[in-house]
């Protein structure tokens, strides 16, 4: 596991100077299917590189993308949300990078998804048309303009919680669109859980935790156990070469 220098793809796509990722690798010898994991709102902290271990501890070599790398969370994080509204910006370019750096690793069977976490969730949806083999959507933002997103989209699972108030309804929004759609997918709604249920610790500003809490938005480890387990074999049945 390593923190991994992104800058030179980054300024190939006019992405971000510099730009950094966390690289997390299969025990063993390669080569294996990959993945471009993208953190959630709170940036990427050791609950999101947790997440990079676990899924290489799946057997995929992991590059989670650090789209805060340029500057300080708050003036990123604009640019980033900006980003994700519009469908365009500097963000894809950096997860584009980080793809980049996937497929052209000897380690890389050539097979690469995409997952993420919130905020990039909604990236990870909003990528799902460009190439990826897989894509994992958790509690992920729907685009305006759900049916052209999902055009020529790649097979998508994705999780939502059912007392999550910022995404009522997401869910079987996206099921319905990606049938509609044609997309190979699974999609599931937990109803005990709120957002950022996968992960194991509470995560964002020590201050604003309370509040987090009170509002049930945190770890559900019922619900992330099955929803890992769902994305384990989703993976396996669509990033395996």
């Amino acid at each position: 596991m390593t923190d991994i220098d992104l800058s030179d793809l980054a300024a190939d796509r006019d992405g971000s100077q510099p730009l950094h990722g966390y690289l997390a690798s299969p025990a063993g010898t390669g080569p294996w299917p990959a993945v471009v994991m993208i953190h959630e709102i709170f940036g990427l902290d050791e609950v999101m590189r947790g997440h990079a271990d676990r899924l290489a501890g799946l057997g995929y070599l992991t590059l989670a993308v650090d789209l805060y790398s340029a500057g300080s969370t708050a003036r990123c994080l604009v640019a980033t949300m900006t980003a994700m509204i519009r469908g365009r910006g500097r963000a894809f370019a950096d997860i584009g990078a980080a793809r980049d750096y996937l497929a052209g690793s000897p380690d890389c069977t050539g097979q690469v998804g995409v997952m993420g976490f919130c905020m990039g969730g909604g990236f990870a949806l909003l990528s799902a048309s460009d190439g990826y083999d897989a894509a994992a959507v958790n509690y992920g933002q729907l685009p305006r303009r759900l049916d052209e997103t999902l055009a020529g989209a790649c097979p998508i699972v994705a999780s939502y919680g059912g007392r999550d108030p910022s995404l009522r309804g997401a869910a079987d929004r996206l099921d319905a669109a990606l049938h509609s759609a044609g997309v190979i997918h699974d999609v599931k709604e937990y109803p005990p859980a709120s957002h950022s249920f996968l992960n194991d610790a509470e995560t964002g500003p020590r201050l604003l935790r309370p509040l987090l809490r009170v509002a049930g938005i945190g770890p559900e480890p019922d619900s992330a156990t099955d929803a890992w387990m769902r994305i384990e074999t989703f993976f396996a049945a669509h990033l395996q070469a």
